[in-house]
């Protein structure tokens, strides 16, 4: 029975692992990061310094107005849903 458990213990972790890095793969109906970065220098940031793939959004680092930002991305618009100062 202990064999068992350790075995379903084992499969479930092991499982959850898989499932938490396939969400921070960007999805086949994403934004390409290329017009997203496009996209975020038009919005008035003058250079982007990271973007990456986080919990099924964009999140990134840049440069605005003179002041290190981070910001967080829908990842199918690239449309900012929220940005703070670094």
């Amino acid at each position: 029975m202990a064999k068992l458990s350790l075995l379903a213990l084992t499969l479930a972790l092991g499982l959850s692992g898989t499932i938490s890095a396939m969400s921070d793969q960007p999805g086949p109906d994403w934004m390409p990061i290329e017009q997203v970065k496009a996209k975020l220098l038009s919005s008035g940031y003058s250079s982007i310094i990271k973007i990456e793939v986080d919990d099924g959004h964009y999140d990134g680092e840049g440069i605005k107005n003179g002041q290190k930002m981070k910001f967080d991305l829908d990842p199918k618009t690239g449309e900012i849903l929220g940005e703070v100062p670094e």
